[in-house]
């Protein structure tokens, strides 16, 4: 029998296990509050009671580390990372996203409809083991799986494939890590272009943040000092108030504008400072 163990980081940097669909570890969260969750949930304390309760209905609602994993979606929130990606997949500015599916691994997608079903509502994920009725079906779909045999996670690999196989615009979800650095220093010709996401950034080392801006193209802001400090002195170009999206290239700025101007929303414009009251806290 497979093993099917599933590692995840969430809710403030919280490591949560799912094993057999059974959540069988969950971490302490040194962020006690997140604003979104308040707003969405009417949470005011982030303490393992919750994250477990809010895992769980993960798991029963779309599937998330078992057999049943929902893999196409509509729209999750007004602008995330999945809606940005969807966006301009369907707009023709990406033909291809690397990500990471719980139960597959590293995975290139071309469905828009499962990009935003496979990263619309999951948190950083850690390790994965295969689950052969998901890569099945995101493989029926048009995706392409790194590894089936491990569900390894490995953005610079499925970069690799991805330049293989031919597409010549590919996005790359990926947490924050030196691999960062050498998925945009890789060689993949003058004419294939690579756009890197940055998510799940809480907790980083105020020394990564220079690396990750330098090197991608948006980065989510998550529940970071390290970032927010940084921001602050650099003042890129940024969408939302409660968790902002920073845009590290010119090109991340042109791929959120692409998502707003898609939901009629204002462009948004650099202002500094920034109004922090409603910011996650602590602030890691």
């Amino acid at each position: 029998m497979l093993e099917d163990k599933h590692v995840i980081e969430t809710l403030g940097k919280v490591r949560v296990v799912i094993e057999n669909g059974e959540i069988t570890e969950v971490g302490e969260s040194e962020m006690k509050y997140c604003p979104m969750f308040h707003a969405m949930h009417k949470v005011d304390e982030l303490n393992e009671e919750f994250i477990r309760k809010n895992i769980n209905f993960r798991i029963e609602d779309f599937g998330m580390c078992t057999p049943d994993r929902v893999i196409e979606m509509d729209d999750a929130v007004t602008v995330g990372i999945s809606e940005i990606l969807k966006t301009n997949m369907e707009k023709g500015s990406i033909d291809c996203v690397v990500g990471a599916c719980d139960g597959a691994g590293t995975l290139l997608m071309t469905s828009p409809r499962v990009v935003q079903g496979v990263g619309g509502r999951v948190s950083g994920l850690v390790s994965t083991t295969p689950i052969p009725d998901v890569i099945r079906r995101l493989e029926e779909k048009g995706s392409t799986v790194l590894d089936p045999e491990t569900a390894e996670l490995n953005q610079l690999e499925g970069l690799k494939l991805a330049v293989e196989k031919g597409f010549k615009n590919i996005a790359i979800t990926i947490l924050p890590c030196p691999m960062v650095e050498e998925i945009r220093s890789y060689p993949v010709g003058d004419d294939v272009n690579v756009y890197i996401f940055v998510a799940h950034t809480t907790g980083i080392a105020a020394d990564e943040v220079e690396m990750l801006f330098e090197n991608s193209d948006i980065v989510t802001a998550c529940a970071s000092k390290a970032i927010s400090d940084y921001a602050d002195e650099h003042k890129p170009y940024y969408y939302g108030v409660k968790v902002p999206i920073f845009c590290a290239s010119e090109k991340g700025r042109e791929l959120l504008d692409a998502r707003l101007e898609h939901i009629n929303k204002p462009l948004t414009t650099n202002e500094y400072p920034r109004n922090k009251d409603d910011a996650p806290h602590k602030l890691l």
